[in-house]
């Protein structure tokens, strides 16, 4: 049994995001690069089921589509645990280009589960994981939060109103993931750190693909009003600016 989780390679949350080009680009000058945490949980969950299979699981693959740039992102997944990794060597035009990529990337190989996190941190686009599964022609399940393997699939939680439904599923599955899916991410030791020196990075080149969106530009939100303060005794002016400022009541 192969996994495979697919990796994007995000600002760090606390970035100070800029944009060049007329606002079309974003400058990643001084920008610092992590794993997308949705899919640092889907990691950390693939290599939970591995050491819990009993030689079961063969490996975990991570995949990713990008420039060399994102190397090192692909090396901390591998100090976490990953065996090994693909790069597709192209640029993330898109959602529909990157799950192309993907797709061909993974076509290469069998695998018998593919985890996506539900969005990216970056985009918020929440998207590739499904065009994924329908370019690879198998099943998805979407906003997964718990997964075990079952005797002929996967055991698939997903929280809704009121509850948790239960799904069984057959491989190959494409289980998009979130917050749940892993308690906490791993983080990489130093006997990691090493021995991700020598674990396979494999580069393969990108397909042709056209995008089916293009970003015009970027506004960066506008600031954020000064905080204000009222007396405890304002309870009218207090409502009064919840209800016509903050439009919450």
């Amino acid at each position: 049994m192969k996994i495979a989780v697919c990796l994007s390679h995000v600002p760090d949350t606390t970035t100070r995001i800029r944009f060049v080009d007329n606002n079309r680009r974003l400058d990643t000058n001084g920008v610092q690069w992590i794993i997308n945490p949705w899919d640092e949980l889907a990691l950390t969950r693939a290599l939970e089921i591995k050491e819990s299979s009993g030689g079961r699981v063969e490996k975990v693959t991570v995949v990713h589509v990008g420039r060399a740039g994102a190397d090192p992102t692909l090396r901390k997944a591998m100090a976490i645990g990953a065996d090994n990794a693909i790069r597709v060597d192209a640029d993330p035009a898109d959602a529909f280009s990157v799950a192309s990529h993907l797709a061909a990337a993974l076509r290469q190989e069998s695998f018998d589960l593919i985890l996506c996190g539900i969005e990216s941190s970056d985009y918020n686009n929440s998207a590739v994981g499904g065009m994924l599964a329908e370019l690879l022609s198998v099943t998805s399940v979407s906003a997964v939060s718990g997964l075990e393997p079952a005797d002929d699939g996967w055991l698939l939680h997903r929280d809704i109103d009121g509850g948790v439904e239960k799904i069984v599923a057959s491989s190959p599955l494409v289980a998009i993931v979130q917050k749940g899916i892993a308690r906490e991410p791993r983080i990489p030791s130093m006997r990691g750190i090493m021995m991700a020196k020598q674990k396979p990075l494999q580069v393969v080149p990108g397909v042709e693909v056209n995008p089916l969106t293009e970003y015009l530009g970027f506004e960066i939100p506008a600031p954020k009003p000064p905080c204000r303060k009222l007396d405890p005794e304002q309870v009218k002016e207090l409502a009064g600016l919840l209800h016509k400022e903050a439009k919450v009541i």
